[in-house]
């Protein structure tokens, strides 16, 4: 007990310069619709508020993915191993092909899948993507390397843009794969510039290459931009976890740190099959209220970042109080889903403050469906989770990044409420 209270006040010194920040702007009430009608039944809100605000996220800020006519996508089993990290999992590789046969577009990219060994029913999933190949969150050298662009990084061994042997394992801190397999579950990653690379080419390689017809070449200003070219992937691998008997497709939880956070929103957002959302410090466009303009900003973001949302958001550089929206209500559209949203107390650039109030503001919605959401405006104290509420919540020490202790009370909440 006597730790326990020391653990306590340790935290509570750490969030103190925190408490007095709140959401400092007006944000628009997810229960009421464009023309003032109040929402106050889930009904209402499936059938009318909701697809009012998914229609602005999508027009305003993630954009659009539509495929061009003709396109399809096919997968295949590519490698499994029964006996896979030292017995304790099973392993599979699967590469989805997407092709059109009209304009002679293809691509292929894997989705890495580790899986409780022996299990006896099918297991639940985590899904997420990872930064710099799937072979760098484990050392086993099964895992195939990508052959695609990839951000260089000379701690990793990655230049020229290229992966390497040498780059086998260097995430393990990310990714404590024994340990998410030991609690029975499944995970399955997929590098995310396989999808779409993370740099701007003017919305021309990935997945923007099949955007475009032979005769359309335009970019439109609501067509989707990299989040939600990386949220797609995710959906695709949805889809195969769908099929697979040895996973269980009503608890597959989709998860992404920083932008794959905010690619991880936006795809339990647009796809209601993933039964719970996570987001791990995803700041400005992902969890943070746009409206407070702390850390990075939406012009800041547009600025350094043009390829990772549609042409129309950038209409809200420096000019926030003008969104019809704001992020409290693309975590309402969770609901009645579970979402886990968490954050760093030295991570001030995603606005720790309005990641936890953007979770505290949709509770309303949560409510409708007669499901608790969070009970205070006030953040939680660093490294004292709240799992108890259909929107979890938490903050910890240290800074920008994903690790252990995160892992576990993401874990720890879908044992309470991924049903």
């Amino acid at each position: 007990m006597k730790r326990t209270l020391l653990t306590y006040a340790a935290g509570l010194m750490l969030t103190a310069g925190i408490y007095a920040q709140g959401a400092g702007c007006d944000l628009p009430d997810p229960l009421t619709t464009e023309n003032g009608k109040e929402i106050t039944t889930t009904k209402q809100w499936e059938k009318v508020r909701r697809p009012e605000i998914l229609q602005m996220f999508t027009e305003q800020m993630y954009g659009d993915v539509t495929l061009a006519p003709g396109t399809k996508v096919d997968w295949k089993v590519v490698e499994q191993g029964d006996n896979a990290l030292r017995g304790l999992a099973g392993r599979k590789q699967v590469e989805f092909h997407i092709h059109n046969d009209r304009n002679g577009k293809s691509m292929r990219y894997v989705m890495l899948i580790y899986y409780p060994a022996h299990s006896e029913k099918p297991c639940p999933v985590f899904i997420g993507m990872n930064f710099y190949g799937n072979h760098t969150i484990n050392p086993d050298p099964a895992i195939i390397v990508p052959q695609t662009w990839i951000r260089n990084n000379e701690d990793f061994h990655i230049t020229n843009n290229k992966a390497t042997e040498a780059s086998r394992g260097v995430r393990v801190s990310r990714w404590p794969v024994e340990y998410i397999v030991s609690r029975g579950y499944a995970l399955a990653t997929i590098y995310y510039g396989d999808l779409d690379p993370d740099f701007d080419d003017g919305f021309r390689n990935g997945l923007h290459q099949f955007f475009y017809t032979k005769n359309d070449t335009v970019h439109d200003s609501d067509e989707g931009g990299s989040i939600a070219a990386w949220a797609f992937g995710l959906s695709k691998g949805m889809d195969y976890l769908g099929v697979d008997p040895l996973f269980d497709a009503s608890r597959v939880a989709v998860m992404g740190h920083s932008r794959l956070g905010k690619a991880s929103l936006w795809a339990g957002a647009t796809d209601q099959r993933f039964a719970m959302v996570v987001s791990n410090s995803s700041g400005c466009g992902g969890a943070a209220l746009s409206c407070r303009k702390h850390g990075e900003t939406v012009k800041l973001i547009n600025d350094q970042f043009p390829h990772w949302f549609c042409d129309n958001f950038k209409k809200y550089n420096d000019n926030e109080e003008e969104l019809p929206f704001d992020q409290h209500e693309l975590i309402a559209l969770m609901a009645p889903r579970p979402v886990y949203i968490a954050s760093a107390v030295e991570d001030d650039w995603a606005d720790p403050v309005g990641e936890y109030l953007s979770g505290y503001y949709a509770g309303v919605v949560y409510n409708l469906y007669g499901l608790e959401g969070l009970q205070s405006k006030i953040p939680p104290v660093v490294n004292f989770p709240l799992t108890d509420y259909m929107v979890g919540y938490h903050i910890r020490s240290e800074g920008h990044d994903l690790k252990a202790y995160d892992w576990i009370q993401f874990l720890d909440f879908a044992d309470k409420l991924m049903l």
